[in-house]
């Protein structure tokens, strides 16, 4: 698939939006990608995590790591496709942490999987979980990186289209957008 494909995947399922927006980073946008719009649909999830998948088949991935909600979604279906194990960190205090009587040991090569990606705080969380383990980590895939490629792990970062999406500090906001009503999408807003 193109990048051109995957966006198309995205505007169709509505999960592109615009308005003013707040983000979990606590940043200003006037751009959301909802991707639970996307992820409702197993036939997109299916079809976008086979493509992840392929950007990793080569690299004998033998555990797939995703933060928890929409994490999980996303290992499920490219452990499904690389044949190999999926589990998912969730918070616990406020931190990514496995749970549930997950296993990583230190012999695993881990690829951890992530939804959107815009400034990188939950996978660097789930990086830093996973490397509590000493395991070997082979990657991060995502389906979009807004940040543009600005965010760097230190491992490869591979995502399906990059997008360098506008963000804005809460005390940088301008005034074209502070004219736009607020909207605080996701899990604690509906």
């Amino acid at each position: 698939m193109t990048e051109k494909e995957i966006i198309q995947i995205f505007k169709d399922s509505g999960a592109m939006l615009d308005g003013h927006f707040i983000l979990t980073s606590g940043n200003h946008s006037p751009h959301y990608i909802e991707k639970f719009r996307v992820l409702e649909r197993p036939r997109y999830t299916e079809m976008l995590c086979r493509e992840l998948a392929k950007k990793f088949e080569k690299d004998n991935v033998t555990l797939v790591v995703g933060p928890m909600t929409g994490g999980i979604l996303l290992a499920y279906e490219v452990g499904k496709n690389l044949d190999t194990k999926a589990i998912f960190t969730e918070r616990v205090d406020g931190k990514m942490k496995f749970r549930r009587g997950f296993e990583v040991k230190p012999d695993d090569r881990v690829l951890i999987v992530e939804d959107i990606i815009s400034t990188g705080g939950s996978v660097q969380e789930v990086i830093e979980e996973v490397r509590r383990f000493k395991a070997e980590i082979i990657g991060v895939g995502c389906l979009i990186d807004r940040s543009g490629g600005k965010v760097d792990f230190g491992i490869p970062l591979r995502p399906l289209v990059k997008m360098d999406v506008v963000a804005f500090k809460p005390d940088e906001v301008p005034g074209w957008l502070q004219n736009i009503p607020v909207s605080k999408p996701g899990s604690t807003n509906k």
